[in-house]
């Protein structure tokens, strides 16, 4: 246990600094001031900071640069996650390439706090849904493609983006423990059990703080008054 805890202490200290701080750049605020001079996303639509408020409040354009920004620094945050873990961390009868994961879900998290409480902006973010993609993506493409299709289904039935991103993040820790006990340890003698647990942990932390992010939303939902996407509205930005 000791050697498990030095040899994991500096790469996670390392890697959950440098993916917080990463996650602290939000794309949000900074793209509405490009768009809109002085105007704070977190004053206007809904007062997130996120993709689907810029969608409503500033315009197409401006939400899928913040999309990609958003998208693309979870990314960066997830590779370097698992080049330190990689580099710094070595854990016996552990395979590397499970090491790297253990990097990876770290950073992602991180990021995702970033993302959520801005160091650079008065702790007040977004709710980390298009992070949290990137990282299920990068880690486990099955996983991501089962997401995808609830997110997707939910929305094109309800057109209520809120909702689709709240049952993806409630079907994520299932789908995650049914992927890597299943076919991962089942079938693999590389696949630790340990494995399983920290994957599905952290994947069930994930959806708990996209499910608490979206709070409000449920309410309105549940009230009937929550806003719903026009797949046909015309965008004059």
């Amino acid at each position: 246990m000791v050697v498990y805890l030095r040899n994991l202490l500096l790469p996670a200290v390392l890697t959950a600094a440098i993916a917080y701080l990463l996650g602290s750049i939000n794309s949000s605020i900074l793209i509405t001031k490009i768009f809109r001079g002085k105007a704070d996303i977190r004053q206007m639509g809904s007062g997130n900071a996120g993709t689907t408020n810029v969608l409503r409040s500033v315009g197409r354009l401006p939400a899928a640069l913040t999309f990609l920004f958003d998208f693309l620094k979870c990314v960066a945050a997830v590779l370097a996650g698992k080049a330190i873990f990689s580099a710094l961390c070595q854990l016996p009868d552990i395979p590397p390439v499970i090491i790297g994961q253990y990097g990876a879900y770290i950073a992602g998290i991180a990021c995702m706090i970033g993302h959520i409480f801005p160091l650079y902006f008065g702790l007040k973010g977004g709710k980390g849904v298009v992070t949290a993609i990137a990282m299920i993506m990068l880690i486990d493409w099955r996983v991501s493609l089962v997401l995808w299709a609830v997110f997707l289904i939910t929305v094109l039935i309800s057109r209520i983006v809120s909702l689709g991103s709240v049952c993806g993040a409630i079907v994520y820790p299932f789908a995650t423990f049914g992927f890597t006990f299943f076919l991962d340890y089942r079938s693999s003698d590389l696949v630790p059990l340990s494995y399983v647990y920290i994957a599905t942990l952290s994947s069930l932390l994930i959806g708990t703080i996209v499910v608490v992010k979206h709070k409000e939303n449920i309410k309105r939902i549940v009230n009937g008054n929550e806003k719903k996407v026009s797949f046909h509205k015309k965008d004059g930005t």
